[in-house]
C-alpha cells in the first residue's frame, strides 16, 4: 500500500511542479516586462496588486500547497526506500519545497506584502516598484528554475 501512495505522490508532485513552473514562467519570461516596462509604474503597481490578491484561490492554492505537501512526503519517505527511484523523489522533493515554497515564502511574499501598501499614485510607489520589480523577478527565476528542476528529476523518479 505504501507504494502505492509513493506512486501517487510522485505523480503529483511531479504534475504539479510542472504546473507550478509553468505559470512561474509566464511571470519570468512575460507578465514582469509587461507591468515593469510597458505599463506606466502606477499602472503595474495597481496591476500587480490585483494579481497578488487573485493568486490566493482554491485552485491556486491546492495546487501549490498539495505540491509542497506530496514534495514533503517524499522528501521524509525517500531515505528509508532502497529502489533506484529514492533518491530521485529526495532530491526532487527538497528541491521544490526549498526551491519553490520556502523561496515563495521567505523572498516573493514578503516582497508583494511590501506593495500592498504602497499607494501606487505615490513617488514612494514608484521608488519601491523598481527595487520590487528586480528582486521579485531575480527570486521568481530561482523559483521557476526549482520547480521545473523538481518536475524534471520527478519524473525520472517515475520512471526508475
Amino acid at each position: 500500500m505504501i507504494d502505492g501512495v509513493i506512486l501517487v505522490a510522485t505523480l503529483v508532485s511531479a504534475i504539479g511542479g510542472g504546473l507550478v513552473a509553468g505559470l512561474f514562467f509566464a511571470f519570468s519570461a512575460c507578465v514582469m516586462t509587461a507591468l515593469g516596462r510597458r505599463l506606466p509604474a502606477a499602472h503595474g503597481i495597481a496591476a500587480m496588486q490585483a494579481i497578488n490578491v487573485a493568486i490566493l484561490n482554491p485552485v491556486f492554492l491546492l495546487l501549490f500547497v498539495g505540491t509542497t505537501a506530496s514534495s514533503v512526503l517524499l522528501a521524509v519517505t525517500a531515505p528509508f526506500g532502497d529502489e533506484p527511484g529514492a533518491i530521485w523523489r529526495l532530491v526532487g522533493g527538497v528541491l521544490f519545497v526549498v526551491g519553490a515554497f520556502l523561496v515563495t515564502v521567505v523572498c516573493n511574499v514578503p516582497l508583494n506584502d511590501v506593495l500592498a501598501k504602497v499607494d501606487p499614485a505615490s513617488s514612494e510607489g514608484a521608488g519601491v516598484w523598481e527595487r520590487y520589480l528586480a528582486r521579485w523577478t531575480a527570486w521568481n527565476h530561482v523559483r521557476t528554475l526549482a520547480a521545473g528542476g523538481a518536475a524534471t528529476i520527478l519524473t525520472l523518479a517515475l520512471r526508475s
